[in-house]
């Protein structure tokens, strides 16, 4: 699995890198055929400086793609509910391939 974590508009720290990394790590249990995942970590500042933080989350495997895209107040949240998000989509590609 290539993983690819890309930040726009301003350089993560290692924290928040290695806590992708150690989440990214477990869609392996969820798809054994996983060949690339891309993290993008965006800054949106469209309201008065309010800046929400947006994860977007896309995981290529064999003839098919996954997409998610998630914003709050924080990185690891957005992060979070876009993982969760994708678990569900790959789930139910495997139910429907199994069907």
């Amino acid at each position: 699995m290539n993983l690819n974590i890309q930040t726009v508009h301003f350089d993560a720290d290692s924290k928040l890198i290695a806590y992708i990394e150690k989440k990214i790590v477990k869609l392996t249990q969820f798809h054994d055929r996983i060949t690339k995942v891309d993290v993008y970590l965006k800054l949106d500042n469209v309201v008065h400086n309010i800046k929400d933080k947006i994860a977007e989350i896309r995981v290529a495997i064999p003839r098919h793609e996954f997409f998610v895209k998630q914003s709050s107040k924080s990185f690891e949240e957005s992060f979070d509910d876009a993982m969760d998000s994708v678990i569900n989509q790959i789930k139910r590609k495997k139910e429907r391939m199994a069907a």
